[in-house]
Order: structure tokens, then sequence, then C-alpha cells
């Protein structure tokens, strides 16, 4: 019995170092931000895994979170896009001044920035697939003219304050809360609805889990074991369930984290489940291949660049509203952010490698450097060097397990 026992331990953990090895691209990134939110909580005294905390480095994540979901994809496709920071900043000023001086209701102000943003992404687009200028000059040129139309927009007002509570609430509301069980016991202050849609998220994501290994094992794709599989979707609930009971012990979840959960879902499956996102990752894999099995390269690359752009208008509009004004320096070096949150993320310099998920996690990582350096109060300057420094990292992990990977082809 005790040979057995030994015997199926040995076997889980070889099991478990090789699914780690062909992984580790993809769980390279959930790692780091683990011992990171690990460490600070550590320096903090707890102060960082509060769940006031949390929630607000959640909001404070979700202009950039949809920023590095778009960058994702532009840089799967071997482009980059330097407008989208002063594009982000210009829209949520022309929001802003639709709603306070040309007397336009919300949803009719936020409609006309996401056109505007589509506008914008199809000429950057239109430059770098029709023209074929390169996508860091094109870019560039929408850096320059975005931040000239935003000093123009705030010229005269300076700093526009908002005072539409319907939009302000996009940034700074939280769903409201509906009790199912008594509000007491270990449930006191407690915000249901989110412990609720925790549990949802954690059964979808499980249905979702098993459904995708049984149509791997139905056309005989490799799979990992059951006993491993079984382990991760333990510890992904787990995590799941952890957010959700520090989310609500605050105020619960807030409208920003619903819009970019529903960002996500969207682009996740878009980019999973549909002709376009498998043409997408074609594209940046090879063009010429692509282009010659019946993809159009410009079509892709007029689409990559327009959900950019609409992108960055809803970026425009989380950041006017947490703010509650429009500034002259909204947007300055959002697109940085964008561009490290996607390299941190898993997304590879070289095209073609990428996911929505790992933008995500690689903007929580970044933020999360921010909120927990700011917590011990480390001078701004060691903050940049010590970004600077992750996103090296990044990219070296990234080349780094990329030539492992073809000296095992």
């Amino acid at each position: 019995m005790v040979i057995v026992g030994k015997s199926d331990e040995s076997t889980l953990i070889r099991d478990a170092r090789r699914v780690l090895q062909e992984n580790i691209r993809e769980w390279g990134m959930y790692i780091a931000l683990l011992i990171i939110m690990t460490i600070f909580t550590i320096t903090t005294r707890g102060v960082f895994l509060s769940s006031r905390n949390i929630s607000n480095l959640i909001n404070q994540t979700g202009y950039i979170a949809v920023l590095a979901i778009g960058m994702t994809l532009v840089i799967i496709i071997s482009h980059i896009d330097l407008s989208v920071g002063y594009l982000s900043g210009f829209l949520g000023a022309v929001a802003a001044t639709a709603m306070e001086f040309w007397h336009m209701s919300a949803p009719v102000s936020i409609l006309l920035i996401i056109i505007l943003g589509a506008l914008a992404g199809f000429l950057s687009g239109f430059l770098v697939g029709q023209m074929k200028i390169p996508a860091f000059v094109a870019t560039l040129a929408g850096w320059l003219g975005y931040r000239g139309a935003l000093q123009l927009v705030t010229m005269h007002r300076g700093t526009v304050v908002i005072t539409n509570n319907a939009f302000n609430a996009i940034g700074n509301g939280y769903i409201p809360d509906i009790s199912f069980l008594p509000d007491s016991g270990f449930l006191a202050g407690i915000h249901q609805m989110t412990l609720a849609l925790g549990i949802l998220i954690i059964v979808l994501y499980i249905i979702s889990e098993i459904n995708r290994r049984n149509r791997m094992l139905y056309h005989k794709f490799k799979v990992s074991p059951l006993h491993l599989f079984i382990i991760k979707m333990v510890f992904m609930s787990a995590l799941i369930m952890v957010i959700t009971w520090i989310l609500s012990g605050y105020r619960g979840l807030s409208w920003t984290a619903v819009i970019v959960i529903v960002v996500v879902l969207l682009y996740h499956f878009i980019m999973n489940r549909t002709n376009l996102g498998r043409h997408i990752y074609a594209v940046g894999g090879n063009p010429e291949a692509a282009q010659l099995t019946g993809i159009s390269v410009k079509r892709i690359t007029y689409i990559v660049f327009c959900s950019m752009g609409i992108l960055s208008a809803l970026s425009g509009i989380l950041y006017a509203s947490r703010f509650k004004s429009a500034t002259t320096t909204a947007g300055t070096l959002f697109e940085l952010d964008a561009i490290a949150a996607a390299f941190v993320g898993g997304a590879s310099p070289s095209g073609g490698i990428g996911k929505v998920s790992g933008s995500i996690v690689g903007a929580l990582v970044m933020t999360s450097l921010t909120s927990g350096m700011n917590l011990m109060g480390i001078d701004i300057s060691y903050q940049y060097i010590v970004r600077a420094l992750v996103l090296v990292a990044a990219v070296v992990f990234d080349v780094a397990t990329r030539n492992k990977k073809e000296e095992i082809v």
C-alpha cells in the first residue's frame, strides 16, 4: 500500500511538472501575479488584500485593461498602436463637452464617441493596411494629432467637470445588492449579489472547461491528465471565490468590473470560437501564408484597428467617468501601459501569440505593482524602474520560452 501511494505521488508530481513545462508561457503570468500579490500583502500587513484596496485596484485597472485587450490583438498581427492613449483622452474630453456644453444625454454622448473611436481606428487601419505605412509611424502621427485635438477641446475651458450622475456612475458606481439570505452571521455586511455572481461564474467556468476538454478528446487532441485537470479547476474556482469574497466585503462588484468582464468574455469568444479570431492569429503567424489561403490581410488589419479605436473610446469613458472630469493630461502614457500589459500578459513581440485573458492579467500585474509600492511609500522614481524591470523580464521570458520550444521541435 505504501509503495502504491509513493508511485501515485511520483506520477502526480511527474505529470504536474510536465504540464507546467508545456504551459509555462501561459501560466507564468498567473504565477507572477500571485507572487506579487503575496509579497505586497505581507509587506503591507494585509492592507493590499483588503476589500477596499482590491476594489479600488480593479477600478484603476479598468481603463488600461480594455486598452490592453485591443493592443493584444494589434500585437498579434505584428503591429503596434501608439495613438490610443491620447485618442482615449481626446474622446473622453469630447464626451464631457457633449454632455456639459452641447447638452447631450449620457447614452447619446457615449454612442457618439464610440463612433468616433471606430472612425479613428479605421483611419489607422487605412494608413497601415491600404497605404502600407508602418504602424509605428502611422500611429505616432495619431499620437501627435490626438494630443493636439485634446489640447484644442480643453484649451478655453481647462478641466471640464462632468456633472452627469449616470455617466459618473460608470466609473464610480457599484451593482445594487439583492439579499437572498438573512444578513447575519458570516454574511453580515456581505454584498450577496456579488457573491451570487461569483458562484455563477464558477459554475460557468467549470461547465466551459469540461465542454472544452470533451471537444479536445472528441477531436483526439492531447489533454492533461484527469487528476491535474480536476486540480486546476479546483484551484481556479477557489481563486475566483476568494476574489469574490474580498469584493463582497466592501461594496461589491463595480460597474467598471462588469464592463471589463463583458469585454473580456466577448473578445475571448471572438478569438477562440470564431473564424475571425482564427484569421487574426493566422495573419499574425504568417501574413503571406494567410493571404495565400484566402484570408484578406487588409480586411483583418481594418477590423483590428477599428476594434482598437472602439476600445480606446471605452477607455476614455471609464477614465473620464472615474475622475468625473476631462483634463488636458488625460490619456498620458496610457498607450505604454497598454503595451506593457499586453507583453507581460504573454503577447509576443514577433506576433501570432497572445490571449485576451493574458492581457487582463498583465494589466493587473502592472497596476498591482503601482498600488503595492504606493502603499509601501516607495518613491515614484523607483516605481518606474521596477516596472521597467518587470517588462524586460516578461520579454526575456517570452524569447527564452520560444527558443526552448524551437529547440525541442
